[in-house]
C-alpha cells in the first residue's frame, strides 16, 4: 500500500476539521460541499481472552462511515513510528519523575522499535522540548533525565497542542504517537481541549496516556507553602448578625489562618455536572484518536503500561480508505466490524468531524 496513507486524516483545500462541541455560527454563510482524501483508522483486535488476533486481510473487514460501506486498505507491515512522549513535570510530579527517568530503553526497543523516533516534551507552566526527534538511545535517556520538578501548574492540553504540531512535520511515512504522561487533568493551559482535539485528528495522531495515580501525587508530593491572607479577618464576609472574631473567621473560610476556602471544592462539584467532557482531557484525547488510557502508581507498574502499549501499537491493523461520502459535513462515525468473527473485540477511532468552510 502507498505511503500516503498515513497523510493527515482530512486533507483538502476546501474542507474544515472541526472538533468536537464547535460548530458554525447560525447566522453563517451558506457551505460549500465538503472533501475528505483519506482517513486512517488504526484498529486492535482482540478475542474473548484479551489477546490479540492476527493473520487478518483486508477482505475480513467491513467498516462504514456514516453507515456507508467503504472500500478499505489494510496494512498489515511494519511502519516506523514517531512518537512524542510528553510529561508532566510540575512539583505534583516530583515522586514519579525518577521513575519516568528509566524508561528510555523501553521507548526505543519495545515501543517504537529500531527504526523508530522518540522526541521528549515536558510541561509545568512552560513547555519545554527537552530532545527533538531521535532514534539514538543516549540522547532519548539524556532528554528524560532533563525532566525536573517545576511550578504548581500543569499546561497539559497546550503540550498535546504542541506535539501533535511536532509529529505532523514528521514524514507521511510514519505513524504519529503521543505518549502523554501526566495527571488526567489540566492546570493552566492558554488553548482550549477543541483546539488540541482538532490539531490531533488533523496530524493523524493516536493519543495514549500512562495517568499519574491521584494518591500519589497528593499524598507525596511537597506542597507549597501556604500564601498569606491579605485581608484582616474583619475584611471577610460573613453572615448577616454574625461577629467578624478569629472563630467565626475560621469556621466560615477553613481554618485560623484564614487561607482556608472552601470555594473550589464546590466550584469541582459544579465542573463534574457542566464540564464533565473537559475534567479529563487525557480521556478525551484517547477516545476520540483510537488510543487508550492507563494508570501508574510504581515503576513495575509504569513499565507495564508502557510495555502494553507498545505490544499494542505492533499489533494494530491500519486501516485506510478515502470516503464515498466526502460531501457530508459534520461529524462521521466509523465502524469496523469483522463478519467471519463475531466475538472479536474491536477498537479504533470512532469517527472524525469535518465540515465545509463557509463561500
Amino acid at each position: 500500500m502507498p505511503s500516503s496513507f498515513l497523510m493527515p486524516m482530512i486533507r483538502s483545500v476546501t474542507a474544515g476539521l472541526l472538533a468536537l462541541g464547535l460548530a458554525w455560527p447560525q447566522d453563517a454563510p451558506q457551505v460549500i460541499r465538503a472533501t475528505v482524501n483519506v482517513v486512517v483508522a488504526p484498529t486492535l483486535v482482540t478475542d474473548q481472552h484479551g489477546e490479540f488476533v492476527g493473520g487478518l486481510e483486508a477482505s475480513d473487514f467491513r467498516l462504514e462511515d456514516n453507515n456507508k460501506l467503504q472500500n478499505i486498505n489494510v496494512d498489515i507491515s511494519y511502519v516506523p513510528i514517531s512518537m512524542v512522549v510528553a510529561v508532566q513535570m510540575n512539583s505534583a510530579a516530583e515522586p514519579v519523575l525518577p521513575q519516568i527517568r528509566k524508561i528510555g530503553s523501553l521507548l526505543q526497543g519495545a515501543v517504537v522499535g529500531d527504526e523508530g523516533e522518540v522526541a521528549v516534551v515536558g510541561f509545568d507552566h512552560r513547555i519545554q522540548v527537552l530532545q527533538d526527534f531521535t532514534t539514538s538511545y543516549d540522547k532519548i535517556e539524556a532528554g528524560l533525565k532533563q525532566l525536573q520538578p517545576g511550578g504548581e501548574s500543569s499546561r497539559m492540553i497546550d503540550a498535546v497542542l504542541q506535539s501533535a504540531r511536532m509529529l505532523g512535520k514528521r514524514p507521511a511515512n510514519r505513524r504519529r504517537v503521543l505518549l502523554l504522561i501526566s495527571e488526567t487533568r489540566d492546570y493552566g493551559s492558554e488553548s482550549q481541549l477543541s483546539d488540541a482535539l482538532t490539531e490531533l485528528q488533523f496530524q493523524n495522531v493516536s493519543v495514549y496516556s500512562v495517568n499519574m495515580s491521584k494518591l500519589v501525587t497528593t499524598v507525596l508530593a511537597k506542597k507549597a507553602p501556604p500564601r498569606p491572607d491579605p485581608l484582616p479577618p474583619a475584611a471577610r464576609p460573613l453572615p448577616p448578625g454574625v461577629p467578624a472574631t478569629p472563630s467565626s473567621v475560621s469556621q466560615t473560610t477553613g481554618n485560623p489562618t484564614n487561607s482556608g476556602d472552601f470555594i473550589p471544592a464546590l466550584a469541582g462539584i459544579f465542573r463534574s455536572i457542566k464540564g464533565a467532557f473537559s475534567d479529563n482531557p487525557s480521556e478525551v484525547f484517547t477516545k476520540w484518536t483510537g488510543g487508550d488510557e492507563r494508570t501508574f502508581r510504581n515503576q513495575r507498574d509504569l513499565e507495564s503500561a508502557v510495555q502494553g502499549i507498545g505490544d499494542e501499537l505492533h499489533s494494530q491493523y491500519l486501516i485506510s480508505y478515502s470516503p464515498n461520502n466526502p460531501e457530508e459535513g459534520g461529524y462521521h462515525e466509523i465502524r469496523v466490524s469483522l463478519p467471519n468473527y463475531p466475538g472479536a473485540k474491536i477498537r479504533t477511532r470512532p469517527g472524525y468531524w469535518v465540515a465545509a468552510r463557509p463561500n
